[in-house]
């Protein structure tokens, strides 16, 4: 592990006593933060498919323009105007646009969607194809493989075909019977449920049996009469769905299904297709989450072939990605896993044999950004120079050397080209609103970078406090990263209330060096300017510091990172400007649980604390989720008991606000609705805020109200 103090002032922070500048206001902090206040950007960067040059969308004269340029070229020039589409459009006979759609470029064709059709613009003749039509793109998981064959789900069914026709593939889709569509909870990575071949003439896709799964209500209020519009929901301890993988051959027509076997409540993640679109992987997980098998298929029988590789751990596995073949030596492939404790990237032959291990280290791989040309070279996202970082490596597959492409401290968001000889590097940190340079990968001694963009800080006319990010030495030994926002005008010899803003759960990471240290708006630095400091953590059982750091949780969701709040508050008490007698605590979802179990456990030490969409019961959460982190209730019934928060409502000392979006389909809203019940039988008074028509989320412009109501809650009750 990179053990490193970090120690940042932004310069997007104000000096102190900076009287002019302006206050934010809740709907800059929150809504505009990703929109007129976000740093300026390219609009849409992207290459040309099988080209090396950019485009992006670029405002001239208040008119939308596609810029083009590339590394060797010059300058840019413009490649399409919006006069010169709507006139395309006309020509074809549909309506014109009112701003440019977005369009995803390659050297023959420009496809867009626009009027809810999907179209495709010759850049030779300006001629414009209806690809898709209205009805057409108005179904359900559409997905066009690229032979150009369709799948889609229509009244519960699943149809594949060309456009026009179209065949029917399955009969018996109902709500209980759910084709073509992401399953398990969406947990393992799964997001969508088709899954085409690489010649685009066959389609995997998933069958998802729910019928042993009760209904669920889910009440929709804004309806006259209210209406219930049920899901199905297992929780954990209770029946699971049964999922199956199909085979439609479109040549043949001919559907297949994989032999994958019993027992049915087992989790088929992961899928993927040979080169040679002969087999099919899966990664099969079994319901205790402790035991992985990377499985091969036949594709044309549905046969089960071989197991190559097993993975076993006691606590638990989580396959995210699937098999990556490589693009040069089709029989290899790179397979992502954390079985030396840190997510690392190995080689394999297709019979399962172990070639080498290509990364190593006490830090992360997070993304895989795909091959060089040749498929000589594997481009990756890692956390090697930092855990607050990201940065973008190249390896040599074959010497298993990696080189640093983006060495700037922060997080790098990459796009390659398509023969990988250079990369669009949008990247921020701590002291840098954006910059986006385009880099040359082969020749770095030769051509040096190209900057397209550097952005100025859009938080220059607001009078701001500093940001700082640093680390904490727990109890545990580990570094826990921090985040801490002070008010404008700082005066260490002044007491400032508290403010915490917590997660601690898996696959979230709040603190980055990134522009604003990592948060996604602005309502840190509105808190700070109303004289709080805004404090946050990165407790054990967050993501990217390791397999151990976050199987901390395991079986005792919270107890670890309740620990490391406690090396927090601590650290705060020792801190001469921070007055620890009026602390605030908020968290949304798992963050909410913690807000509400810190809240029952350390009874007096915060003020307030507002718990949105809060777990107050494991065993009403989702089956995947909850049994991967906390077992089956029968099987951990001391773990479930400890963190059964509805049983210790009559804990509660502060004050406790919690929120619930009525329509919350992830955490449902009995988990909030039974805690106040419980705080009533108690004597116990909590506050109660619910969102009408929202799900887990608060989105779009009730955010605003939704942050508003927080603060308030805050500000009356740590005065």
């Amino acid at each position: 592990m990179n053990r490193i103090l970090l120690t940042v002032f932004c310069t997007l922070s104000i000096v102190a006593g900076y009287a002019q500048g302006k206050m934010l206001t809740m709907n800059e902090a929150m809504l505009q933060a990703r929109t007129s206040l976000a740093p300026e950007n390219l609009r849409q960067l992207q290459f040309i498919k099988g080209s090396n040059a950019y485009v992006y969308l670029k405002k001239l004269n208040g008119s939308d323009v596609w810029m083009t340029g590339s590394y060797l070229a010059k300058e840019e020039k413009q490649l399409l105007g919006l006069s010169t589409l709507n006139a395309s459009l006309r020509q074809a006979g549909i309506d014109t646009a009112t701003s440019m759609p977005a369009i995803q470029f390659s050297q023959l064709a420009w496809v867009m969607t626009h009027k809810g059709q999907k179209l495709s613009f010759d850049p030779q003749t300006s001629r414009i194809t209806v690809l898709l039509d209205k009805a057409t793109m108005s179904k359900s998981n559409l997905d066009q493989g690229s032979a150009g064959y369709l799948a889609y789900v229509d009244e519960h069914n699943l149809f594949v075909g060309k456009p026009g026709a179209m065949k029917q593939i399955s009969t018996d889709g109902s709500d209980d019977i759910v084709y073509a569509s992401s399953v398990h909870q969406s947990e393992f990575g799964i997001s969508k449920g088709t899954f085409w071949s690489n010649d685009g003439k066959a389609l995997a896709f998933y069958r998802m049996d729910q019928h042993m799964v009760p209904e669920y209500p889910i009440t929709d209020w804004l309806s006259r009469p209210a209406k219930n519009v049920p899901i199905r929901y297992p929780m954990a301890g209770d029946s699971s769905h049964h999922v199956t993988v199909g085979v439609y051959h479109a040549g043949i027509d001919q559907t297949v299904w994989l032999q994958t076997g019993e027992p049915r409540e087992q989790y088929l993640t992961n899928i993927a297709w040979s080169p040679d679109d002969k087999f099919i992987f899966i990664a099969v997980v079994n319901r205790e989450q402790n035991h992985m098998w990377l499985k091969q298929f036949d594709a044309r029988t549905g046969q089960y072939m071989r197991t190559l590789f097993e993975e076993v751990h006691d606590k638990y596995v989580e396959p995210l990605v699937p098999m990556l073949f490589l693009k040069n030596q089709p029989s290899q492939f790179i397979w992502q896993s954390r079985r030396d404790g840190w997510n690392h990237l190995y080689l394999y032959d297709i019979t399962g044999k172990l070639i080498r291990k290509l990364t190593s280290g006490e830090w992360e791989v997070t993304q895989v950004k795909g091959f060089d040309g040749k498929g000589q070279h594997l481009f990756y996202v890692s956390t090697q120079q930092s855990p607050l970082n990201r940065n973008l490596y190249l390896l040599d597959i074959k010497k298993g050397q990696s080189r640093l492409l983006t060495p700037e401290p922060g997080v790098h968001q990459t796009e390659v080209s398509p023969d990988g000889e250079y990369v669009i590097d949008n990247f921020s940190n701590s002291n840098l609103a954006r910059q986006i340079n385009l880099v040359p990968v082969m020749r770095p001694l030769i051509q040096k970078s190209r900057s397209l963009l550097s952005a100025q800080n859009p938080l220059s006319a607001y009078n701001l406090g500093n940001m700082s990010i640093f680390n904490i030495k727990g109890k545990s030994g580990v570094d826990l990263y921090a985040r801490m926002f002070t008010p404008a005008g700082f005066d260490s010899t002044k007491k400032y209330p508290v403010v915490f803003y917590w997660y601690g759960g898996p696959h979230a990471q709040m603190i980055l060096n990134a522009w604003n240290g990592g948060a996604g708006d602005y309502w840190f630095h509105y808190m700070a300017q109303q004289g709080y400091l805004v404090f946050s953590i990165d407790t054990r059982g967050s993501a990217n510091r390791g397999r151990d750091f976050e199987q901390s949780i395991f079986r005792k969701a919270g107890t670890a990172q309740m620990e490391d709040m406690m090396d927090a508050v601590k650290y705060l008490s020792n801190l001469a400007f921070a007055d620890t007698s009026r602390m605030g605590l908020f968290g949304w979802s798992y963050g909410g649980f913690m807000t509400t179990r810190f809240m029952l456990t350390h009874p007096g030490l915060f003020k307030a604390a507002v718990a949105g969409g809060p777990v107050m019961d494991w065993k009403y959460y989702e089956i995947m989720y909850t049994e991967r982190y906390m077992d089956k209730p029968q099987e951990n019934p001391e773990g479930y008991n400890e963190t059964n928060l509805v049983k210790q409502a009559g804990k509660l000392k502060g004050k406790l606000l919690l929120i619930h979006g009525m329509q919350d389909p992830v955490v449902v809203m009995q988990h909030s609705v039974q805690f106040v019940r419980s705080a009533i039988d108690q004597g116990v008074q909590v506050d109660y805020m619910i969102y009408p028509g929202h799900e887990h989320n608060v989105l779009g412009k009730d955010r605003a109200h939704l942050y508003q109501k927080v603060t308030d809650y805050l500000r009356q009750h740590l005065q």
